[in-house]
């Protein structure tokens, strides 16, 4: 069985998006591309973690990682990502609205998951084949997996900044022990940790 995944960047306060999510701040407010500044300015030093933040066969993600809209759909509204994201595999987003499956360019096609965070995996894995399955976020989402003890790997990539305020990572959970797998690497923009979660 394939293994299920996760990539987060988080700040070291422990949030991974600030709060009020919007159109004009994906991240939400006073995030402001801090998280992720390592991708953008150092991305040959960290060739092998962008690589496998998208390596994965199937993704799952939460309406809120999809886009800024709540409620009923903006049957207009594909995605953050442009006509071909970056995933090149099938996405299942988790919502509490119907919605047809959207295929993309490049092999993404996201399709919407009334059935609970469960159910997108049992999709995922069946089309995932041996390949691992990616939890991709937001912070709730990679949150209801942890508490459900369905995550086998955790790759927190951790920014030298306090955002304060917003979305935290491991927010209500307790009882997780995490397990480092493989040694830290690091530069002044970004600390990359492993963890294998045990409950």
């Amino acid at each position: 069985m394939s293994r299920v995944i996760c990539d987060m960047a988080m700040s070291l306060d422990g949030f991974v998006a600030g709060p009020n999510q919007s159109l004009d701040n994906p991240f939400g407010e006073g995030e402001n591309g801090r998280l992720t500044r390592w991708m953008v300015d150092e991305p040959e030093l960290h060739k092998a973690e962008i690589e496998a933040i998208t390596a994965a066969g199937a993704f799952i993600m939460g309406r809120n990682m999809f886009g800024p809209g709540r409620g009923a759909w903006d049957l207009e509204w594909s995605g953050w990502w442009g006509e071909q994201p970056p995933y090149h595999a099938p996405v299942f987003v988790l919502t509490h609205h119907e919605r047809e499956p959207l295929p993309m360019k490049g092999g993404t096609t996201f399709t919407f998951v009334t059935g609970g965070p469960e159910e997108a995996l049992r999709l995922a894995r069946e089309a995932a084949g041996d390949r691992d399955v990616a939890i991709a976020g937001g912070g709730m989402t990679v949150n209801q997996y942890l508490a459900a003890g369905l995550i086998d790997e955790l790759r927190l990539h951790v920014a030298p900044v306090l955002l304060g305020r917003g979305e935290r990572l491991f927010d209500g959970l307790a009882d997780i022990d995490l397990e480092p797998l493989g040694e830290p690497s690091r530069t002044a923009l970004v600390t990359h940790l492993t963890y294998r979660p045990v409950r």
